[in-house]
């Protein structure tokens, strides 16, 4: 009767996993009697969207071949799988591919729109440009645009194994090894995720990308202050951040709050410094002049009066915004942007060791 039962449970699959409830380890037990039959099922994740809807064709199927008995199927979470879960993040750990990486740079934004993708991408090219390895770790989970910035939007990432763990094999663009989630859905899909599953996601990312031996890891963070950025600094030694804003006083007050975010004492990261974008426009035919759209110096002042540094102001430049349409951050294309971004890069080397 047991291998009846079973066989009906393999018939079943997780519409997730793509496994059958028997090979996919979630029949915890089997209790038959010619009068009574009890399963239990115990799910990996705590409220398994697919539950109840499995639990249900469980019961039909077992109660059309047996409709005399008593069916009682069991959904069960907690321990068991927590355990699982808890040991498998440990296993993740003790085997991070971050071993190698020298240093570890997050780039942050009090709020979006100011160009904090885009400062990631020439500044990991700027580093790129003076012989350090470099990384770039897309972490904007809701909000992707790395692959898009080095222009690897169709690029499908293949695993290697290696002791018997699977590890992802990074884009790489100019010397630099970039992985992003946009890398594995369509663009056209919306992440329905919650934050535990972005979490899982974003935790596979960080530990078992092959980044090898790098000088640099840039971490692309997503604008604000939230659960990304508390699981990002729960599973990474960060050595510093640098924030990112425009001069505009809207974007300046949400500075203040990523600042204090990384200062707070249970998190306890040194700030770097401030990358003040889109500082001024001036038009080529009037290269004397210089128009402040979004204000003037607002990020500069604030820099000085929180005791931060100003890393660089970058302005308005036009190839800047066609090098990320493009898939060619404008770092590697244009002169004029090198020149800002390399002494933006030489700074965050300079505050990075003077923190060693």
């Amino acid at each position: 009767m047991d291998r009846e039962i079973r066989a009906i449970l393999a018939s079943v699959i997780h519409p997730e996993t793509e496994e059958n409830l028997v090979d996919g380890g979630f029949v915890e037990s089997i209790s038959a009697t010619e009068s009574k039959i009890t399963v239990a099922l115990r799910f990996r994740k705590t409220r398994d969207p697919f539950a109840l809807k499995i639990k249900n064709r469980v019961e039909q199927l077992i109660t059309e071949l047996y409709p005399d008995s008593t069916i009682t199927v069991f959904i069960k979470e907690g321990e068991n799988s927590a355990t699982k879960r808890n040991e498998q993040i440990e296993d993740m750990h003790r085997h991070t591919t971050t071993s190698s990486v020298a240093k570890i740079v997050a780039i942050a934004s009090g709020k979006g729109g100011v160009g904090k993708s885009t400062v990631t991408s020439n500044l990991a090219v700027a580093l790129a440009a003076e012989g350090y390895k470099v990384g770039v770790l897309d972490a904007d989970i809701y909000g992707p645009s790395q692959a898009k910035m080095f222009g690897v939007e169709n690029y499908l990432p293949d695993a290697v194994q290696v002791d018997g763990r699977d590890y992802i094999i990074p884009a790489e663009v100019e010397n630099i090894k970039i992985i992003s989630i946009a890398m594995f859905i369509r663009p056209t899909d919306a992440l329905l995720w919650r934050g535990t599953m972005a979490n899982s996601a974003l935790r596979q990312l960080i530990h078992q990308t092959a980044w090898g031996e790098l000088d640099y890891l840039l971490i692309d963070l997503p604008p604000g202050t939230g659960d990304i950025h508390l699981s990002i600094i729960s599973e990474l030694k960060i050595d510093g951040a640098v924030i990112v804003s425009t001069p505009q006083q809207v974007a300046v007050a949400d500075v203040v709050r990523g600042v204090e975010m990384f200062r707070n004492p249970n998190v306890n990261i040194p700030v770097l410094g401030v990358i003040e974008n889109m500082a001024w426009f001036t038009p080529a035919e009037l290269p004397q002049n210089k128009y402040y759209i979004f204000g003037k110096g607002g990020a500069t002042r604030y820099a000085a009066s929180a005791g931060v540094d100003l890393i660089a102001q970058i302005p308005i430049i036009q190839t800047i915004m066609e090098g990320s349409d493009d898939g060619k951050p404008a770092s590697s294309t244009s002169f004029e942007v090198a020149q800002y971004y390399k002494e933006a890069a030489q700074k965050v080397v300079e505050k990075l060791l003077k923190n060693c």
